[in-house]
């Protein structure tokens, strides 16, 4: 039986340095999109409700389950 040896050849891979000010307009706008999801997620109705009907409350019902948001 031959044996193969084999050299594993490496290289460093330079991480780009990220500044705070770059990455303010990102997180910022994770921060808009994730309180709107959790928005229409847990309040999505009712009284609070921006859109008329019940689409928008079946459409994240199972959703709202896995969350532990009671609904009905």
């Amino acid at each position: 039986m031959a044996s193969v040896a084999v050299s594993p050849s490496t290289t460093a891979v330079a991480v780009p340095h990220i500044e705070a000010r770059e990455l303010a307009p990102w997180l910022a706008f994770a921060v808009v999109l994730g309180t709107t999801v959790l928005y229409f997620l847990g309040s999505e109705q009712g009284a609070t409700s921006v859109f008329g009907g019940t689409a928008v409350h079946e459409f994240v019902h199972d959703a709202r389950h896995l969350l532990g948001y009671p609904c009905h």
